[in-house]
């Protein structure tokens, strides 16, 4: 069923309106448009209203065909219409990430092209790529990508970088020229080491050092952001679809021994080169799929510890918080899990396991401002593994498949894990209730 909701027509000697009017009713005509009993009161209401006009400011006069002039019927029953739940708009976003528990590195053109299947599920506004261990060259310096408005402003960072780092390799990161990739920046990557004198001089271990200095460049240094800085890893990201994203990046030259990978589809935020997944800091690596209702008290909670949200995406802060949970606090990524997808309070009360039961009340009443609430699934990449989560609700679901060495894969869905669904390569322990630890104490 199609509805004209309103005609503008035009009365003083304006011939263009009236040919627009006959077209509309031969199209009517040609549709084989049933009348039924509310076409043929519209037509009444209609001529009623025809003796009605009024003027706009260029003192034209206009009638008003107002709202429900016309059905179209269909063969079919309910007039042909598509009722909620019979069409599915794909979006939401794209997740992907994988892994060798060997170490084993991959062409990342392998993780491209996992994302081509869910092409649909973004509308290239944003695409990017989180690639561990591709620099084993440089394995011992932090690897920093940045994006830069103008040569200016390069030249600028650099001045600022050589006060704080000894810089042991400056250059631009390859890219390929394709016409689905447009407008962007100067990119580029050091490898850095902090220097030692200014590390004595502030006090501060390496880690708080590089996560400071990249807070202070994405904040003060207008034109420049920092991307990704971690050691032994990068992140390659930009306005585009994935698959596009990885082509442009040139990724199918890297190798790595774990890969995650992201497809944009902002529902509040814009498209922009900054705004694209992965979020990184240091190590640290988020893409994530959903919404984040509870950013405002995530964020004002997180500033007050030196981090700064400034990436207009509510994902962003996800990457702060896990940094200050793990790096700073030193909680487990099961005990991080339990912080931002905590288990409901009746859980707790349910467990029967009271030191278990303590820490949970101590983590959810101590934390409870990092709690992350709406629909959402998210995977965090770090050094040597993968941990995935999933809203306490599932409504945003994952599946987890392993490929063992005879080439059989194994597949579960998130309905088999536990409160926040926590996994990982190098957790000690987890809640899946299907969980097949190896003898190494890892869950998959």
């Amino acid at each position: 069923m199609r509805i004209l909701t309103k005609v503008r027509l035009g009365l003083a000697g304006s011939v263009t309106n009236h040919i627009r009017l006959i077209k509309i009713f031969v199209n009517l005509f040609l549709k084989k448009i049933s009348l039924t009993s509310k076409w043929k009161k519209s037509i009444t209401q209609i001529n009623e209203q025809r003796r009605s006009f009024r003027s706009d400011r260029n003192g034209r006069l206009f009638v008003c065909l107002k709202s429900y002039i016309y059905t179209i019927t269909h063969r079919k029953e309910n007039n042909g219409m598509k009722l909620e739940g019979q069409v599915r708009i794909p979006s939401g976003c794209a997740i992907a990430a994988v892994i060798s528990k060997e170490g084993k590195r991959m062409s990342g053109e392998m993780i491209t092209n996992a994302m081509k299947p869910m092409h649909d599920r973004s509308n290239g506004l944003g695409g990017g790529f989180a690639a561990y261990g591709i620099y084993p060259e440089y394995k011992e310096f932090y690897a920093l990508h940045m994006f830069f408005d103008s040569r200016t402003t390069r030249k600028d960072c650099e001045v600022f970088l050589k006060e704080y780092f000894e810089i042991v390799q400056s250059e631009i990161i390859p890219t390929r020229k394709i016409p689905e990739i447009t407008d962007e920046p100067i990119i580029w990557r050091y490898f850095v080491a902090p220097l030692k004198s200014v590390l004595a001089s502030m006090q501060l271990d390496e880690k708080e050092f590089v996560a400071r200095i990249v807070m202070k460049i994405n904040t003060e240094l207008k034109g420049a952001y920092v991307f990704s800085s971690g050691k032994n890893m990068g992140t390659f990201k930009a306005v585009g679809y994935p698959e596009d994203v990885g082509k442009f990046y040139k990724l199918e030259k890297y190798e790595g021994y774990s890969w995650s990978a992201h497809g944009r589809y902002p529902t509040n935020t814009p498209g922009w080169w900054g705004g694209a997944h992965p979020f990184t800091l240091l190590d640290w690596s988020i893409v994530h799929n959903g919404e984040i209702s509870s950013y405002d008290a995530n964020r004002r909670f997180i500033e007050m510890f030196g981090y700064k949200c400034t990436l207009q995406t509510d994902t962003e802060v996800i990457t702060y918080i896990m940094d200050y949970l793990v790096r700073v606090q030193g909680l487990t990524l099961e005990e991080a899990a339990s912080v931002v997808a905590a288990p409901f309070w009746s859980t707790i009360e349910r467990k029967t396991e009271l030191e278990d039961k303590e820490k949970h009340i101590y983590l959810r009443t101590l934390f409870s401002s990092l709690l992350i609430t709406g629909p959402f699934s998210i995977v965090l990449g770090f050094e040597g593994g993968l941990m995935a989560l999933n809203d306490r609700l599932k409504l945003r679901s994952m599946v987890v498949g392993e490929k063992r060495r005879q080439g059989v894969y194994r597949q579960r869905g998130s309905g088999d894990t536990d409160d926040g669904a926590a996994c990982g390569k190098y957790l000690g322990s987890c809640r899946r209730r299907t969980c097949d630890h190896s003898s190494k104490g890892r869950c998959m």
